[in-house]
């Protein structure tokens, strides 16, 4: 059986993020994966084989949205580009075309190896594939290249207006993830049982890679802290507490306070506070690896090695 082909759709415009050669570090070491980049930011000097890049304007960008949903796409910024990802599947059927499978994701991300959690056996038995265990993630949600799931968008009540309004909403993760899940709440059992109801719930799976630090929820020892050392080698993503890898390290919380926690916001991201993020150049990043923490990225500490 033929290993099944992914490919990850990302819109992304204004500037590249200080770390975005080590993000894509981490994208060539998962070959088997393809990303496409839709951007009016430069091209990167060295980018790996599985990386493309799609060069156009904000503005033209607006106009293929617009053109492809009917709707009157416009707004003034990109962050707004987040409420699009329930119909970037139907947006890009021409770039996931012969795809089995399309992702949504963000690029506040460094990948392990995605396939180690992502198995064939997965992909055989599932149509939908979320990192969370009770909805869809915006970092990272996996679809079966099924004109169901080009189009589940749709059934959002009021996407046109959800869309069309300035503001960003978060739709691809609260009223998304509705379609998949109606009942996150309930035990597993239950939410199988309602999902007999939906042809959309029934090839799902939300399961918890614990990839996000500093979220409301406890980490995969129970501890309500999470581990703040990160070391990414050879493909491969580990932090300094758990005696395992993990798929992918979200660290959107690291990077602004939007998102923390009320608990502890009001003391700011730590790296709101650093001039500089990334402290290692990418040829020692891929000879040697690199670090993740409160600092930023930087060379491995001895006692990581």
């Amino acid at each position: 059986m033929a290993t099944p082909s992914i490919i990850k759709i990302i819109p992304y415009f204004g500037q590249w993020p200080e770390w975005f050669d080590l993000y894509l570090l981490s994208c060539e070491y998962n070959p088997d994966i393809d990303w496409v980049f839709y951007t009016d930011c430069a091209q990167p000097k060295h980018s790996p084989e599985n990386v493309r890049f799609v060069q156009l304007s904000f503005a033209d960008y607006k106009k293929l949205v617009s053109q492809r949903l009917g709707i009157k796409f416009n707004p003034s910024s990109p962050y707004k580009l987040c409420d699009l990802k329930p119909a970037y599947g139907f947006i890009h059927s021409e770039d996931i075309q012969g795809y089995d499978f399309f992702a949504i994701g963000d690029i506040d991300i460094i990948y392990g190896q995605i396939r180690q959690f992502i198995t064939d056996e997965m992909l055989e038995e599932y149509d939908v594939i979320g990192t969370h265990s009770r909805r869809l993630s915006g970092h990272f949600s996996l679809f079966r290249n099924t004109e169901q799931n080009r189009e589940a968008f749709r059934k959002i009540p009021d996407w046109q207006q959800l869309m069309t309004a300035d503001h960003h909403i978060g739709i691809d993760e609260s009223k998304f993830s509705k379609i998949f899940v109606r009942h996150k709440n309930h035990p597993l059992w239950l939410r199988k049982v309602w999902s007999l109801t939906s042809p959309y719930q029934r090839r799902v799976l939300f399961k918890e890679q614990y990839s996000t630090i500093l979220s409301p929820i406890p980490w995969c020892d129970g501890r309500m802290d999470h581990p703040q050392n990160w070391l990414w080698r050879d493909g491969h993503l580990f932090n300094d507490r758990d005696d395992r890898e993990f798929m992918y390290l979200h660290f959107m919380n690291w990077k602004s306070s939007r998102w923390l926690p009320k608990s502890i916001r009001d003391n700011g991201a730590a790296w709101e506070k650093l001039d500089e993020l990334v402290h290692i150049d990418t040829r020692t990043a891929k000879l040697s690896g690199f670090q993740i923490s409160p600092n930023g990225f930087t060379q491995i500490e001895s006692e990581f090695r």
